[in-house]
């Protein structure tokens, strides 16, 4: 394209200036490296950490009473005849986590679509390991609580895997990493919380009112008809998705899982259309140039051409491609911080850790975490291996595995998550996320020593 000093432009269409003003420059800049910043993988780990370690400090400080305070704080919301009353933990848990979840969903259906879910053998290995680390930490936790009926609640805490910190430390260990063994934790991670989901609809939601389908029902039929119709605008499924939100919310399953039906419908296509939207993208383009050539200045045939070219440019990835890279920033970075910022925060004084509860709770999740997933995990790894039923993936090899089953071990964010559906009682509630931190903490750190000790034999398979 040539230069537009050489268009025969329109006053009112001036070519821009090269003299850019020095501010600019430097808030370019910024907005680059903050960019690059919120696409490095062991950011948002750090990120979440921070706000770990942030609420537990504010929980343990004189101040504690505001942390508290804060996050029940009464919300309400008044439209005509109808008052909601919740609080501000709810909006976080129950509302803004359905985003995260949604983008849950959207990975699950983008693996199934092309990814290590799309085939029986591509799947095979990691479904069997993820598993062993959901099976063998129940059993050992279940082992902790035997004969106690409310701390059996708890069973499914240590099963979980936190995607963002377990990608994160892998990140850390750098280029020793080789791909395929990366690509097995996430699949492993992946399938983890298809099953943290399935635990989650299946024995959290309590009795279900079956009322509430009718309205779940009505969103699902929306979004079906919108992907029918061809909307294309992310904003536009708000409204669906919130009809399903309240439908399950109503039947009594937990309202998250709204996002991850909505993230499994996401379509995997390009949107129909009667010509390639690299095309319709081209030739509007060209028709912006030709009317800037001709010396003319109508605004609104440049702004049709230029919509044009930005509806064809949205079109031209798929939306469970394209949705996922624009949530991500909001969902490292503020969903998750903000969740571990209303969750995390235990006052290590107000738990009685020499009661019977609190103790055995606690101590059965460090160790469903820090023993069960690594065994389990790898015992799983294992035994599909030896018996012929899977294939070692080319680039991993054992120690690679071990490390897996290691990070597998941070069960943070889901873990906590779950842990506030398995108990009321706060002493157990508070025992539950020590046992998850410290899990999570430790965890981390022999997953990292242990991949800088083993870095050699990790990227010799790469």
């Amino acid at each position: 394209m040539d230069s537009p000093k050489q268009f025969p432009l329109h006053p009112q269409f001036p070519a821009p200036s090269n003299r850019i003003p020095a501010l600019q420059t430097a808030a370019e800049r910024a907005s680059a490296g903050l960019s690059r910043m919120l696409h490095i993988e062991s950011m948002s780990g750090i990120v979440l950490l921070i706000a770990a370690a942030v609420a537990l400090l504010w929980a343990n400080s004189p101040w504690a009473q505001s942390y508290f305070d804060t996050w029940h704080a009464p919300l309400s919301l008044t439209l005509g005849p109808w008052t909601v009353n919740t609080d501000l933990h709810f909006v976080v848990n129950d509302v803004l986590m359905t985003i995260f979840f949604l983008v849950v969903g959207m990975e699950i259906r983008r693996e199934m679509h092309n990814g290590a879910l799309s085939s029986l053998s591509q799947a095979s290995l990691p479904v069997i390991a993820a598993v062993g680390g959901v099976v063998v930490p129940a059993l050992i936790y279940v082992a902790f609580a035997a004969g106690d009926a409310e701390l059996l609640n708890g069973w499914a805490i240590p099963t979980a895997t936190d995607i963002a910190f377990a990608v994160g430390v892998l990140a850390l260990l750098g280029k020793s990493i080789p791909g395929p063994l990366r690509i097995f934790l996430l699949a492993l991670a992946i399938i983890d919380d298809i099953v943290a989901v399935l635990i989650i609809a299946f024995f959290y939601s309590g009795g279900l009112d079956y009322s509430g389908f009718g309205i779940a029902f009505v969103g699902l039929l929306l979004v079906l008809l919108f992907n029918r119709m061809g909307v294309a605008s992310a904003w536009l499924y708000v409204f669906p998705g919130a009809v399903l939100w309240f439908g399950l919310l109503q039947t009594g399953a937990h309202p998250t899982l709204a996002g991850v039906v909505l993230g499994l419908m996401t379509p995997v296509a390009m949107r129909p259309a009667p010509r390639h939207h690299l095309e319709a993208a081209q030739q509007a383009l060209s028709r912006v140039q030709v009317h800037a050539r001709s010396g003319g200045f109508d605004a609104h045939v440049l702004y049709e051409e230029l919509h044009i070219a930005t509806r064809a440019q949205r079109d031209l990835l798929p939306p469970v491609f394209r949705l996922p890279m624009m949530l991500h920033p909001w969902v490292a970075f503020a969903v998750m911080p903000v969740f571990a910022l209303a969750n995390a925060g235990v006052q290590f004084g107000g738990v009685d850790l020499s009661a019977l509860g609190p103790a055995t709770v606690a101590s059965g999740i460090m160790l469903a975490l820090l023993l069960g997933k690594p065994v389990g995990v790898f015992l799983a790894t294992f035994l599909a291996i030896k018996t012929g039923l899977c294939q070692m993936p080319q680039g991993v090899t054992w120690p690679g595995v071990l490390l897996v089953g290691l990070l597998a071990g941070i069960g943070f964010t889901m873990a906590i998550f779950v842990g506030g559906l398995a108990f009321t009682d706060p002493q157990l509630l508070a025992a539950a996320k020590m046992g998850i931190l410290g899990a999570s903490a430790a965890a981390a750190i022999a997953g990292l020593s242990y991949g800088f000790v083993m870095r050699k034999r990790l990227g010799a398979a790469a």
